[in-house]
C-alpha cells in the first residue's frame, strides 16, 4: 500500500499522544528492550525529535544540520537523560515533540522535497520524515511496556510499517524465505530456503516483522530489523 506525507504526520500526531501518555503514566521500570528502562526510552524518543528537527531545519534553510554530532553524542544524550527527575524528563519528551511539530508545520512544498541525510547516512527528501517519526512513537509507545500494544496502532499505520519492515529485510537478504499475510495484505521475502507460509491478524504480523513478541503460529526467528 502506499503511504501519503498527510498519512504520516497523522500517525506522528496519534504515536505522539499515545507515547506521552504512556510515559507519564509510568516512566520507572523495564521496557521491552533489552538493556533499556522505560527512562531510557523516553530520553530517546525525546532525543530524536531534537535530532529530526535537525534535518527539518536543513530542509528549511539549505544548511546541513545532520541529525547528530556523532554517535557517542546520541548514546552519550540519552543516558543523561535517563537519569533527569521524571517530570523533568516527560517535560523533554513533550517540549520537543511540540518544537519538532511546529518546525514541521513551517515547511512549504518546496522545503518538503529539500534531500537530508538520516543518520544512518541515507539521502531522503523531506517527506520522509514525519515516516521516521511516525515509526519511533508508535512502536517505542508499545516497546514502553505500560499495557499498549500492535493492536492499539492504526491499521494503516500497521500495514505501512510492514511495507517499510518487509523491504529492509529483503534488501538486507538474511533471513528465512516468508510469505505472510494479514487483512487482505501480502508480503513475500526471499530467503534461502523455501518460503514459511505465516497467516495472522496485522497487529501480529507487525509485532512479528519487527522482532517484538507475537503469536504467530510456525514463525521462524527473524534477524534483528534496525
Amino acid at each position: 500500500m502506499g503511504r501519503t506525507l498527510a498519512d504520516a504526520r497523522h500517525w506522528v500526531r496519534f504515536g505522539t499522544e499515545l507515547f506521552v501518555r504512556a510515559a507519564e503514566e509510568g516512566p520507572d521500570g523495564p521496557s521491552t528492550l533489552p538493556g533499556w528502562t522505560r527512562r531510557h526510552l523516553v530520553a530517546h524518543v525525546a532525543a530524536n525529535a531534537d535530532a529530526l528537527g535537525n534535518l527539518v531545519h536543513w530542509a528549511a534553510t539549505g544548511e546541513p544540520t545532520p541529525m547528530y554530532s556523532s554517535p557517542g553524542e546520541r548514546a552519550a544524550g540519552i543516558e543523561h537523560g535517563a537519569r533527569r527527575p521524571a517530570a523533568e524528563l516527560t517535560a523533554w519528551l513533550r517540549l520537543s515533540a511540540d518544537a519538532l511539530a511546529t518546525a514541521m508545520d513551517a515547511l512549504d512544498d518546496g522545503q518538503w522535497r529539500s534531500p537530508v541525510v538520516t543518520a544512518q547516512g541515507r539521502t531522503v527528501p523531506a517527506t520522509e520524515l514525519p515516516w521516521l517519526r511516525a515509526r519511533e512513537v508508535c512502536v517505542h509507545a508499545v516497546d514502553l511496556g505500560t499495557g499498549v500494544s500492535f493492536a492499539d496502532l492504526p491499521a494503516g499505520f500497521l500495514a505501512a510499517l510492514c511495507d517499510d519492515v518487509v523491504g529492509k529485510r529483503a534488501a538486507a537478504a538474511t533471513g528465512p524465505a516468508l510469505i505472510l499475510t494479514a487483512a487482505g495484505h501480502r508480503w513475500e521475502l526471499p530467503g534461502a530456503d523455501g518460503p514459511a507460509e505465516l497467516t495472522g491478524g496485522l497487529p501480529e504480523i507487525a509485532a512479528y516483522l519487527t522482532g517484538r513478541p507475537a503469536a504467530v503460529d510456525g514463525a521462524p526467528v527473524l534477524t534483528p530489523w534496525l
